[in-house]
This record gives C-alpha cells, structure tokens and sequence, in this order.
C-alpha cells in the first residue's frame, strides 16, 4: 500500500490539475490525510462505495494522462519511430478533446508533431 501511496501522490502531483473539485478532496482526503472511506463517507454524507468511485476514477484520469505520456517519452528516446510518435500525439488530443479540455496537453501533442514533423524532413 504504502508504493501506491507514493506513486498516486506523485501523479497527483502532476496531474491533479484534471481533476474535479470532488476528485480532488476525496483524493486528498484518502491519500494525503489517510481518512479511511468510512470516515470521508461519514463526512461527505454518501456511501462508502460512491467515494470508492470517486477515487477511482480519479485515479484512473491520471494513470490514463501518465500511460499516454509515458507512450510519447519512451518514444522520444528512439526517434526512428515517429509514425509511432505521432500516433501517440495524436492519441493525447483525442483523448484531451474528449475528457481534459487542458492547454498543456495540447501543447505538448502540438510540440511532438512539430519536431517529428521537423526531423522527417
């Protein structure tokens, strides 16, 4: 429990951000303030297993974020494969457009595309 803890804090880190204002607290509350689902249940007035829900998607809006840009870095290290690279750029805002609406990630598809772009020609 305690490496999930950590590695959930640290995309929480980095992609909280997507988040909704609930997603959010209960996250916080669960991870951070090591509240049981019991007792963020209690306090937000909801059953256990609708906090459980909320975590996990939360959760899995930022494993989803992490596993597409982890896709784009392992990529990067071997630039024979820009198609792929592509791909996965092309992969992140469709999925932005569809859930996030977030600038840095169309930023950084944007920026992939141009480079693979520059290094083909």
């Amino acid at each position: 429990m305690k490496n999930q803890t950590y590695r959930m804090t640290m995309l929480f880190d980095f992609y909280g951000e997507l988040l909704t204002d609930r997603q959010k607290e209960f996250f916080d509350l669960y991870y951070n303030e090591d509240l049981s689902l019991a007792e963020i249940a209690e306090n937000a007035g909801i059953s256990r297993q609708g906090v459980r829900d909320v975590i996990v998607r939360a959760e899995a809006v930022m494993q989803e974020v992490e596993d597409k840009t982890g896709i784009i870095r392992r990529f990067e290290a071997q630039r024979p494969h820009l198609d792929a690279i592509e791909a996965a750029a092309e992969q992140i805002r469709t999925i932005n457009y569809r859930q996030y609406e977030d600038s840095r990630l169309t930023e950084l598809a944007d920026r992939i595309t141009a480079e693979t772009s520059a290094l083909k020609d």
